[in-house]
């Protein structure tokens, strides 16, 4: 009788993790991109190791990047970027955890682009401010991919820049966010 217990027990949470697991989606190589241009100096970093989760049945979605993953053309500027504005010993991620509204407007079985909003809270350089971004879902053959670009002023993240190179460096930084969702249970 015990055994029958135990591997009925089994079968169900065996079951019930599947069907958790067929909800959530996730990356590990999202790509989030910055811009900063101004008439002195264009700047740019890019990271290809964002990871993500994202939740379809109630649209929560979690994004952390390392910071010192973005990699820039120049290596003194990601040398500055890392040890004077961005303290990434100290603040080594950033961070975003909210939520799509829309999510239940997204039919993950039908091809697509579907605009969404994401609000939510995102964490940089130890400071958390509320955010609302537009963006789309893709769905193309079953599979899914996200977008979004939206501004980001590093003063309001406590991130100060130094007079000597505050005209090279814009107020307000473009960003840009791509990612490719896998099931979560295709990567256990």
């Amino acid at each position: 009788m015990k055994k029958v217990l135990c591997l009925l027990s089994l079968t169900f949470v065996l079951v019930f993790s599947t069907q958790t697991w067929g909800q959530k989606y996730f990356t590990r190589d999202g790509r989030i991109t910055f811009t900063s241009e101004t008439p002195m100096e264009k700047i740019e970093a890019d990271n290809q190791k964002a990871t993500s989760v994202l939740d379809v049945e109630s649209g929560q979605l979690e994004f952390a990047v390392l910071i010192k993953g973005f990699q820039f053309e120049k290596a003194l500027m990601q040398e500055h970027f890392n040890e004077n504005y961005m303290e990434s010993s100290k603040f080594p991620k950033a961070q975003f955890k909210g939520m799509i509204a829309e999510m239940g407007r997204v039919n993950l079985s039908k091809d697509g682009a579907y605009p969404v909003t994401v609000k939510g809270d995102m964490t940089i350089h130890g400071v958390t401010q509320p955010v609302s971004v537009d963006g789309q879902i893709v769905v193309v053959d079953g599979a899914f991919t996200a977008h979004a670009s939206f501004a980001l002023a590093p003063e309001d993240y406590g991130i100060r820049i130094p007079a000597m190179v505050r005209d090279n460096i814009a107020k307000s930084m473009q960003v840009v966010v791509n990612v490719t969702y896998e099931p979560l249970a295709s990567k256990s």
